[in-house]
């Protein structure tokens, strides 16, 4: 479902439509139809934000949705790596889904399903295991995995916040 747009953005940005849905209105003569769209952008260096969309077509939907993570994504912070993954073990969570993410050693590659794979790579994780627990949504999966990378902490920030020298 997920499709690479900004190859040669300027920006050097990267956004990935994660899904694209139809919602349809009953009306006088027939059925009008309407389009959401959800987009993830980051920059492969540990920054990442997810936008939404809703238009009356496909392509106003995943622009607006992409404006949408951009905005979001002046406002977010970095997200801790260390190397290709990620520092220690967390769980995401968001309404009720739960998203485990487990670092992994180098030539793992990316395991996980189409919402949380399509955040990560586009955050820069390259080596990480994943595993969902409760609702499958992709809005909440994609959030739950955004909220779960914002919560990692390097050693370093860990031994400023506690006060002790490692």
């Amino acid at each position: 479902m997920a499709r690479e747009r900004g190859e040669g953005r300027p920006d050097g940005l990267e956004d990935r439509v994660v899904k694209i849905r139809r919602c349809a209105a009953v009306v006088k003569g027939g059925r009008r139809f309407s389009f959401n769209a959800l987009v993830v952008v980051g920059d492969n260096k540990g920054r990442v934000a997810a936008g939404y969309g809703k238009a009356n077509e496909v392509p106003p939907a995943v622009e607006k949705a992409t404006k949408d993570a951009q905005e979001t994504m002046k406002r977010s912070k970095r997200v801790s790596l260390r190397g290709d993954t990620i520092p220690h073990r967390i769980i995401g969570k968001f309404g009720s889904s739960r998203v485990i993410l487990v670092p992994a050693g180098p030539g793992t590659g990316v395991k996980a399903g189409p919402g949380v794979r399509d955040v990560l790579e586009v955050c820069g994780i390259r080596n990480i295991l994943t595993k969902v627990h409760g609702s499958t949504n992709p809005i909440n999966l994609v959030k739950a995995t955004i909220a779960g990378l914002m919560q990692l902490r390097t050693r370093e920030e860990v031994a400023r916040l506690r006060g002790v020298n490692l």
